[in-house]
């Protein structure tokens, strides 16, 4: 009887340490997860994603990013100048809101996107695998409508998973920011 009694604490001790040797090798700690999300800090601020994703203040150096609307995509109550579609086109200009948070030209007019985790009105409801693949795919959720100029998501078809898992990573810890961008517009319903 005291050799089963053994053999029994034995055996639960073995069960119990691979349980917490596999449970700690398929999470994450606390000092990964930070290191990832700085990564994808360093690596959104020099892809310049604020060039387009953030408002800007003016100050009198110029446009600066607006810190308190970080990467929450082209203002809801921003009010835009009429377009002159004679201006635009193949072979014409392109143009871009003062705060380079709007674009048209031949596409029509787009809006950046709203990249804070808010559930509504950002990417908050978005899975890892739905970011990677929208950025792969160029299709709004990796399925929808083309994501369209200026954003450069060709530039990022070959970023390492490893990569584009640091970027989801630090846009998910960052503050929601309810900002409901406008859908974008197609070229001839400019002006209406």
């Amino acid at each position: 009887m005291h050799r089963t009694s053994i053999f029994f604490i034995i055996l639960v001790l073995i069960i119990t340490s691979m349980v917490f040797i596999t449970l700690g090798l398929s999470q994450k700690t606390p000092a990964d997860k930070t290191a990832l999300i700085k990564k994808g800090e360093y690596l959104v601020t020099i892809s310049g994603c604020n060039d387009c994703h953030t408002p800007k203040v003016f100050t009198p150096e110029g446009p600066v990013p607006d810190m308190k609307k970080l990467l929450s995509g082209h203002p809801a109550n921003a009010k835009l100048p009429a377009v002159d579609k004679s201006q635009i086109g193949p072979g014409k200009w392109v143009l871009f809101s003062e705060d380079l948070t709007a674009a048209v030209g031949p596409w029509g007019m787009s809006f950046s996107a709203n990249l804070t985790p808010d559930d509504q009105t950002g990417i908050g409801l978005w899975t890892e695998e739905v970011f990677i693949k929208a950025l792969r795919s160029g299709k709004h959720m990796g399925a929808g409508r083309p994501i369209l100029p200026p954003m450069p998501w060709f530039n990022l078809v070959n970023a390492s998973d490893e990569d584009l898992k640091a970027i989801f990573a630090y846009l998910k810890s960052l503050p929601p920011i309810k900002n409901p961008v406008p859908a974008p517009i197609p070229p001839d319903e400019l002006g209406k």
